[in-house]
């Protein structure tokens, strides 16, 4: 695709095929024929017409002149609810966290000018497969699944309670999962697999249908269930031989609910073993509660919880905006929201203002 309008027609034949030309040039306040022309390159769109364009087709203008995507333009992906009676996937507070996910590309923007070029992402394997994947993320991820996603892979993952649900994005180069603060170390670890599988398969183009989206979901659904419960380990568990105990301590140790891992062997082997189904209607909570026997005297399981609640930004964009601080570049206001703290009780190094003397002003003025 070599012009604009090339690009508009691709970005039209992705999104809303079947609408009229003549129905889009309407909406953009441009004559039909006008539209036509510009399409087939005979004449060119205003910088108007095609910010109207981008914004009726939600596409990315910078690649729309240019054809090449925007670095720093936020395209996310997100972890949807699924309705398992309805079939149906929604994000119900979509909008409202657009204004946070806005906020957090903001301190990204302000913290690297350029763009990043991190570590690449593991590709996946056999389709829904994760081995490769779960291999580079070492033995036992799963307890400090954040902190290794960022040093293994360079993705860096953001918690803050003002989501609504699990979110990734790619901005200026870098690879960013965006949490929930809940609480349920459970639902982050299931939410963290499903997003970096987006991350994976490359789901943050533009342009898509909702069949396609819907596909995508799976697709991470998939890639979360076989990196967190492998069909090869769950394939070699006698589980006619495990009482609320031993579940208790696998749940535990793999990081996911008893209904997670309910859906995934029903999916993998059409049943649902009997302790598993069980425990599968009930809180995951309880099921540790009274059957973990705990390997120290602290409360591991409130720990947790507690860890997944905390507010979280990475420390690499806290310290890009520090010294961007010190350097006079930046101001404290966003490194304070990241911390979830005043502006003014953030005690940085900012450089000081030299005094002004009415001497310098009259120089200045040449007077």
């Amino acid at each position: 695709m070599h012009s604009i309008g090339d690009r508009v027609l691709e970005h039209i034949r992705q999104v809303c095929p079947t609408t009229r030309q003549r129905d889009i040039a309407a909406d953009i306040g441009m004559p039909p024929d006008a539209f036509s022309r510009a399409l087939n390159g005979k004449r060119a769109f205003s910088s108007i017409e095609l910010a109207r364009l981008a914004d009726l087709l939600d596409a990315d203008i910078h690649w729309l002149i240019t054809g090449q995507p925007d670095p720093h333009r936020l395209v996310v992906a997100a972890r949807h609810d699924f309705n398992h009676l309805t079939g149906r996937r929604s994000v119900p507070e979509r909008d409202a966290d657009g204004l946070v996910l806005r906020d957090i590309a903001l301190a990204y923007r302000q913290a690297y000018s350029e763009p990043q070029h991190g570590p690449a992402l593991p590709e996946s394997v056999d389709g829904a497969g994760a081995d490769g994947v779960r291999v580079a993320l070492g033995e036992d991820f799963v307890r400090p699944f954040a902190d290794r996603l960022e040093s293994r892979f360079g993705v860096d993952v953001v918690r803050i309670a003002d989501l609504s649900t699990a979110y990734s994005f790619t901005i200026g180069g870098r690879h960013v999962i965006a949490l929930s603060a809940t609480g349920n170390w459970f639902w982050e670890n299931w939410s963290m697999a499903h997003e970096l599988g987006h991350l994976v398969w490359g789901h943050h183009d533009q342009g898509f249908s909702a069949a396609e989206r819907d596909q995508r979901e799976a697709a991470a659904n998939a890639f979360a269930a076989e990196l967190l419960l492998p069909r090869e380990s769950l394939a070699v568990i006698d589980w006619d031989r495990y009482e609320a105990a031993g579940l208790a301590d696998l749940v535990w140790r793999w990081g996911v609910s008893t209904d997670a891992l309910a859906r995934r062997l029903h999916a993998l082997n059409g049943y649902v073993p009997d302790v598993v189904r069980e425990w599968a209607g009930q809180p995951t909570q309880r099921l540790l509660r009274r059957h973990r026997a705990p390997n120290s005297g602290k409360d591991e399981i409130t720990l947790r919880m507690d860890a997944a609640a905390q507010r979280r930004f990475p420390l690499t964009l806290q310290e890009a905006h520090l010294k961007g601080i010190e350097a006079g570049t930046l101001g404290k206001g966003t490194l304070a929201w990241m911390l979830g703290i005043d502006p003014d009780a953030l005690d940085v190094d900012i450089p000081a203002v030299p005094e002004v003397t009415i001497d310098d002003l009259a120089r200045a003025l040449d007077l």
